[in-house]
Order: structure tokens, then sequence, then C-alpha cells
């Protein structure tokens, strides 16, 4: 059920101060340590920034996607870095459960992840599988009538260093090649057999986590598959619906970083004097910075639309891969011409726009690469064509 206005513009203006007071001062001092303060992650849990899209009868807000869209825009006015932290609980660590997830598995989970209590991590990616998921090499391996026994690694997986539970795709039709014998599973951190790697180092986005996640005959019972033993074989449609909606999300981030960055050149070039004058009145840095507003305007307004279609109901996996596909294309050109208009400064870590231009370079790579999002596009056309 969507929010009334008041309790809406009441969010967010919560968070657009939080994120102006609290988390912008925070921003050297988590990329130069690599985490985020206690005291920070406190605050978000606090504020519900991690159950925003949970039900509110499990403890979340439960708030529409284009409710959420909105969320997660503000938040992109800061550091990657605070909305990774919140983001797997907001989206892939808890959206199997609240979409296939059975009564007793919401009821056991999602309270915990609404409140911040435990992290939620979605386990897919692989040493060999990333964009092509139906070759994934992690097998459960049926024991008995009650249990699996799960063994393979995954790669690059967010805030597994930190995470209670992961939602696991392993191969469970050990005769299958593809997908369609692919399984999720809720597999408690702690587990025996289950191990972390050490926390990846990376180009950019410090103060987010990734890891490796090894399993090592991890048993777990029958009833660890999302949606129950019915489910087996089930996990990649279940994955698709969950990337769906994370897809709409990060288009927000994007549109939100874009906006900062924007922000943030506008006012160097109002600032900085070359030759006499401002160099905003120089034409040449004036397209860079319309083009950067036409863009970021276009990705707003493409998220927004596709999250009420969304809302109403409707299948938007073209549009929201739509959506991440240009969204993240452009917050990396933005980015790009905000280095260029700041020049030789752009380029010195003292200024934002040197870590932004490489914190944004990740938006073109995780929740499917640009170029899975053009495959998705390109294959509904086809298939709907054919129709």
């Amino acid at each position: 059920m969507a929010l009334d206005q008041d309790s809406l513009t009441q969010l967010l203006d919560t968070v657009e101060r939080f994120v102006t007071e609290r988390l912008r001062p925070m921003e050297r001092e988590v990329a130069e340590e690599d985490r985020i303060p206690d005291q920070i992650a406190r605050e978000m849990r606090e504020l519900g920034l991690f159950g925003l899209s949970i039900p509110e009868e499990y403890g979340g807000l439960g708030l529409t996607i284009s409710e959420e869209v909105q969320v997660a825009r503000r938040l992109g006015h800061t550091s990657p870095a605070f909305r990774s932290l919140a983001g797997t609980n907001i989206g892939i660590g808890s959206q199997a459960i609240v979409m296939d997830g059975t009564p007793e598995q919401k009821a056991h989970y999602l309270p915990r992840l609404a409140s911040g209590e435990i992290i939620g991590s979605f386990a897919l990616t692989e040493p060999e599988a990333g964009s092509d998921a139906g070759s994934l090499k992690t097998t459960a391996r049926r024991e008995g009538n009650d249990s699996y026994v799960i063994s393979g690694a995954k790669r690059f997986i967010t805030n597994a260093p930190h995470a209670g539970v992961f939602t696991v795709f392993a191969r469970t039709d050990l005769q299958s090649k593809d997908a369609r014998g692919v399984s999720a599973f809720l597999v408690d951190a702690g587990l025996p057999g289950l191990s972390v790697g050490k926390a990846d180092k990376k180009m950019g986005q410090k103060g987010a986590h990734t890891a490796d996640v090894i399993f090592d005959d991890v048993r777990v019972p029958a009833d660890a598959i999302v949606g129950g033993p019915a489910m087996e074989n089930q996990g990649f449609k279940t994955a698709m619906r969950v990337l769906d909606r994370g897809r709409l999300h990060i288009s927000s981030v994007c549109v939100g970083v874009a906006e900062r960055l924007i922000d943030d050149a506008l006012r160097y070039a109002m600032e900085r004097k070359q030759f006499g004058q401002p160099i905003a009145e120089f034409q040449l840095v004036q397209a860079m910075l319309a083009d950067s507003k036409t863009e970021a305007f276009a990705a707003r307004c493409m998220v927004e639309e596709t999250a009420r279609r969304k809302d109403r109901g409707d299948n938007v996996s073209t549009e929201a891969a739509c959506c991440k596909l240009f969204a993240s294309e452009m917050v990396g050109r933005v980015a790009d011409r905000a280095v260029q208009i700041h020049g030789g400064a752009g380029y010195m870590a003292e200024y934002d726009v040197e870590r932004f231009y490489r914190d944004v370079r990740l938006f073109r790579i995780y929740e499917g690469t640009s170029q899975v999002q053009q495959l998705v596009i390109a294959r509904n056309m086809i298939r709907e064509a054919r129709m």
C-alpha cells in the first residue's frame, strides 16, 4: 500500500537531510578507511533504511517501487557505499523471500532484515558464471528426503563479509546444463563448511565490501529452498524477478549520483575563473553541463515511469533493462564531463569528482552488465514480434 503524500514527503525530507548533514561529511573518511562507521550504520537502521521494500507486517516500510526509487535517488546524492550497506536488504538480499518465500521463511527472516539486525546477501555470481548465470557450477545434492548438501564457490558477493543470511543459487538438477535446474536456498552464515574470503580490493566504492563465499559440503534442510521444496528448480525465475526490481533501484541511484555530480560541476564552473571570467560563461563548458542535465532528466523520467508501470502490475522486464542500460551509461558520461569541467583539479583526490569517477564505473557491471541489458531488451523485442 502506497504512503499518503504527507508521509512520503516527510520520509524523503528526512532522508535528504540525513544525506546532507550526516553522510556527505563522512564520505572522505569512509573512502580512506574503507569502512562505514558503526554509528552511521545504527542511524541508518533507526531511520528504517534497511526495510524500505519489506512489507509493514514484517517491520519494514513497505514502499511501492515508485516510492522506493525516490528514496534511492536521494541516497545517490552521496557516496554509493552508504546505500550499498542497506542495499542488499532493500533489494536482492530480501526480495526473493518477499516475492517467493514461504510464510515461515518470511516470519523468520524479514523482520530481522527490515531492522538491519542481519544483512542479506545474494550469492549468484561465480568464478566462471557471471552474466551467464544459467551456467553456474555450484551444486546442491539431495541427501535423503530432508536435506541438501551445497558445494561450490561464489565471487564478488556484495556484503558477504557482513551477511547473516545468503540467498544461494545452486544446481539441484545435476543433469541439467541450463538455468532450468537451478534452485534458490536460504543459507545462514556460520553453518559448518561455509566460509567467506577476504574483502576484495576494488577500484572504487570503498566502504562497500564484496568477497568470495565458499560452500564446502554445507548441509541445509530441504525447506531452506526459497518457497519450500515445491520450488525446487525454480530459482532462476526467482532471480530474474528480483533483478527486475533491483535494476530500477540501481537506475535511480545512478540518477541521484548524476545529479550530485552536476551540482558539483556547476558550482566549480561558477567559481573557477579563466581569462578573467568564470568558466561557466564558456559555451563549451555550458554544453557539457546542458548535456549532463538533459541525460539525467531523461533517465529519471524513464525510471519513474517504469516504476509506475510495475506498481500497476505490468511486466516491465524490457523497460527495467532499458533503465539500467541507459542510467548506468549516462552516469558514466556525466562523471567524465564533471572531471573535464574540473580540469586538472578533477584528477586530484582532493576533489569529490575524482572518487565518484571511479565509483560509478561499477554501475555498468553489477546487477547485469550493459551488454546483458542489451541482450535482454533485444531478445524480448524479438519474442514479442513473433507472438
